[in-house]
């Protein structure tokens, strides 16, 4: 299964919110390789899934989780990244108005950052 695959089998709402996201991802991660992980979307800065992990896409049943394997060490004014296991942090999208191009992007930016390091 790829990526798109992933996005097309989702409940349109979840589908929107993915298809509006990994736009974001792939434009901010331009050495990044996006695949298939675990069940779920991952890209990294390895040649081979989840080496380097940068960030993750994961729908759940009403809501598509943007996660960010560093998160919890990225600065995060908006407050919407949500601290989770180990170092990770993720933000709920119920909607498409939940995407913010900008935010998301700078995270992305840092998150890399982090694994480059």
């Amino acid at each position: 299964m790829s990526i798109d695959d992933y996005l097309t089998g989702l409940a349109g709402p979840l589908r929107e919110i993915g298809e509006k996201l990994t736009p974001i991802i792939t434009a901010a991660l331009p050495g990044a390789t996006g695949a298939m992980w675990h069940g779920h979307p991952v890209w990294g800065l390895g040649d081979r899934p989840g080496q380097r992990p940068v960030c993750l896409v994961k729908a759940y049943g009403s809501y598509l989780t943007f996660g960010l394997w560093r998160g919890q060490e990225i600065a995060d004014p908006s407050g919407r990244l949500v601290p989770g296991a180990r170092e990770m942090a993720a933000v709920k999208l119920r909607g498409v108005a939940d995407v913010d191009p900008a935010l998301f992007s700078g995270w992305l930016r840092a998150a890399a950052t982090l694994e480059e390091a």
